[in-house]
């Protein structure tokens, strides 16, 4: 599998902070739309910092599969 890393996200304009990214602690994650290589993904704290560029359809199964609940925040907490 090929990496697909943006090294300086703050090159790309039109970030807009991601529906499921908290308010708290400044913890957002913020996506690209419409970029021709998939999603870029970068966290709002570091806009200077990479971002991940994610397979379109890879991300649409992601964000289905939070809508449909398959991710539980108690997982990660444990």
């Amino acid at each position: 599998m090929t990496e697909h890393t943006i090294a300086d996200a703050s090159t790309l304009s039109g970030w807009r902070k991601s529906s499921h990214s908290g308010n708290e602690s400044g913890s957002c994650v913020e996506v690209l739309d419409n970029h021709p290589s998939g999603v870029p993904v970068r966290d709002s704290k570091a806009p200077h910092g990479p971002a991940l560029v994610i397979p379109t359809a890879s991300w649409s199964a992601f964000v289905t599969s939070v809508k449909d609940g398959a991710f539980h925040a108690t997982a990660f907490l444990e």
